[in-house]
C-alpha cells in the first residue's frame, strides 16, 4: 500500500526580507508519511530554513509547500495547527510556561482539546519523556537536558503527524542523546514522520533517507545506509565527518583486516576483531 504524502515542495525558494540572497533555491522534494529523513549540510546551507517551511513557520517566497495536501500560503492557521511539531536546538526558544505540566498542556490547549483530553495528553507526554515526577516543578529548576525533553513533551502532547527536529540533540550529553533518540524511535514506530536536521552523522543511523543541502540546493538524496558507506573523503567534501565506528570499519577494510561484507556497527566489528585476535 502506497504511503500518503506528508510534505511536498515544488520549486520552493526563500529569501529573508530586505536581502536579495536566496537561502533556498528551487527545492523539489517529497516526503512520505512515516519516513525518517535526516537533513544534512554545512552551516548556512538552508537546513533550518527548510525545516521551518515544512512546519509552516515560514512560507516560500517563490514556489510551493504542501503539508498533507494543504498549500501553506493559502491554508488557515487552524488547518495546519497540530499537523507538525518542531523541536529547536535551544529549548529556551520555545518554552513559554513557568511550570512543567503547564508547558506540556500549552499545545493541546491551543488545539482546543477538552480538559480531560488535555490532562491525559500531559500525563502521557511527560511519562514518555521521563518528566512526570517533575510535573509540578518550575521549568527554571530543570537541567538543560530536562528542558529539551520538556520541549519534546510539548511536541508529543500535540499528537502530531510529523516531528521536526532542528539540531535538537546537539546540546545534550551522550546519555541524554540516547534517551532522546529512543523516544523518537518509539514515535516513529507508531507511524509518525520524522525530519531531523543534524550535522552529527552518528545520529542518522535510525533514518531511512538522507538529504544533503549545499548552497540552498539539494545535492544528495539517498538511503541512509548507503550514505554512511561513502568514504570519509566523499563525506568531507560535503563538510561532513564520518562517524568513528564507520571510519574504523573503512580503515580496517582498506588494510585487509576485515572483509568488505562485515557490517559497520560496533557489535560486528568487535566480534570480527576478537576472531582475528
Amino acid at each position: 500500500m502506497q504511503q500518503e504524502t506528508q510534505f511536498i515542495l515544488q520549486g520552493a525558494e526563500f529569501a529573508y526580507a530586505n536581502t536579495a540572497e536566496k537561502i533556498l533555491r528551487g527545492i523539489d522534494l517529497e516526503i512520505r508519511a512515516g519516513e525518517w529523513v535526516a537533513l544534512l549540510g554545512s552551516n548556512g546551507s538552508g537546513k533550518s530554513t527548510l525545516l521551518k517551511i515544512l512546519s509552516a513557520l515560514l512560507t516560500p517566497t517563490q514556489g510551493f509547500c504542501f503539508v498533507r495536501g494543504l498549500d501553506t500560503r493559502e491554508a488557515k492557521p487552524e488547518q495546519l495547527r497540530g499537523i507538525s511539531s518542531i523541536v529547536f536546538q535551544n529549548p529556551e526558544d520555545q518554552i513559554v510556561a513557568a511550570v512543567v505540566e503547564e508547558e506540556a498542556a500549552f499545545g493541546p490547549e491551543n488545539l482546543g482539546c477538552p480538559t480531560e483530553e488535555i490532562c491525559r495528553r500531559v500525563e502521557e507526554s511527560l511519562k514518555a519523556t521521563g518528566l512526570w515526577e517533575r510535573r509540578g516543578d518550575l521549568v527554571s529548576s530543570l537541567s538543560g537536558g530536562q528542558k529539551q525533553r520538556l520541549a519534546l513533551a510539548g511536541a508529543l502532547a500535540m499528537h502530531p503527524q510529523a516531528i521536526l527536529l532542528d539540531e535538537a540533540l546537539s546540546m545534550l550529553d551522550p546519555r541524554s542523546r540516547l534517551e532522546f533518540t529512543e523516544i523518537i524511535k518509539r514515535e516513529h514506530a507508531k507511524g509518525v514522520t520524522i525530519v531531523e536536521v543534524t550535522h552529527r552523522l552518528e545520529e542518522i543511523r535510525c533514518a531511512g533517507r538522507v538529504i544533503v543541502l549545499e548552497n540552498g540546493r539539494i545535492s544528495c538524496d539517498m538511503p541512509a545506509r548507503g550514505f554512511l558507506e561513502k568514504s570519509a573523503a566523499e563525506l568531507a567534501s560535503m563538510h561532513l565527518m564520518k562517524p568513528p565506528v564507520e571510519l574504523l570499519a573503512e580503515t580496517l577494510r582498506a588494510e585487509g583486516f576485515i572483509p568488505d561484507c562485515c557490517p559497520a556497527d560496533a557489535a560486528s566489528l568487535t566480534k570480527e576483531l576478537c576472531r582475528l585476535l
